[in-house]
């Protein structure tokens, strides 16, 4: 039995061992978690790598019914409650974690990955581990560093909590069928000695109010916000770490303008 790719869901199966391999090997922080959940698994290029882990236990959601029910046949290490027949986007993590920590893997489907790592930091003091293959200019985007031109939202938002690495590319004739772009994996830690200085919520509607008008100084960029002067309002969003849009979040928070 085999399972069709279906373009709605955006799949597209990995049908490089080696690279399963790698990806599966890219989880390396396992001393803080005991689980780990897979995204997507399709056929299970990376779940037969996974289910030979033994410093983890692995769990897998899966919204394609074809593929569940592929999974359930041919592995059967998850005909229970360990693989979950639901959206990601979706599903209440809790329900299979409680507040234990846990890490994420996969292949994701690179028509929701962003939403995936805005879903991902729903659980940020949870989830201490992501290993994710994803469209190579949205990989790329999240790893790159202020100053570039591939820094964004995601980028600041993600890299408040998470050290994130690039780990290596792939091209489209490694998948079934191939897609039309190269792919990228990606690595992110939690790094709890990052903890904002200031609330999430308003820290992140002004790098989200920054980054509308990227190629605006900050000043005109964030006028709504009504910012006493400030040096860091001389430059542009792409030009400022986590820690400088920490300092404008404060600064927002000192003067009372919350109401913007």
């Amino acid at each position: 039995m085999q399972v069709r790719a279906k373009k709605n869901l955006g799949q597209h199966f990995l049908n490089d061992l080696d690279a399963a391999q790698r990806i599966v090997d890219g989880l390396q922080d396992y001393a803080n978690y005991q689980k780990v959940l897979e995204i997507g698994p399709g056929m299970g290029v990376l779940t037969q790598y996974l289910v030979k882990k033994k410093e983890y236990e692995t769990y897998l959601i899966e919204i394609d019914k074809e593929s569940v029910d592929y999974l359930r046949k041919n592995y059967l290490e998850f005909t229970g409650p360990r693989l979950i027949d639901g959206d990601f986007l979706r599903y209440p993590l809790e329900n299979i974690f409680g507040d234990t920590k846990f890490a994420i893997v996969g292949n994701f489907p690179y028509f929701i990955s962003t939403q995936i790592f805005f879903r991902i930091l729903e659980y940020k003091d949870q989830c201490v581990e992501v290993v994710g293959m994803l469209q190579k200019e949205v990989a790329v985007r999240l790893a790159a560093k202020p100053g570039n031109k591939d820094y964004g939202i995601l980028s600041v938002l993600l890299q408040a909590y998470y050290d994130i690495e690039y780990l290596f590319s792939l091209g489209p004739e490694v998948f079934t069928p191939p897609p039309k772009v190269n792919s990228g994996v990606i690595r992110l830690v939690r790094n709890f000695n990052k903890e904002l200085a200031c609330d999430p919520k308003h820290f992140k509607m002004l790098v989200k109010m920054a980054f509308n008008q990227r190629r605006k100084t900050l000043r005109n960029a964030l006028r709504a916000m009504q910012l006493p002067d400030h040096p860091l309002l001389t430059k542009r969003a792409e030009q400022l770490g986590v820690e400088e849009f920490t300092t404008l979040t404060k600064l927002w928070e000192a003067n009372g303008y919350l109401g913007a």
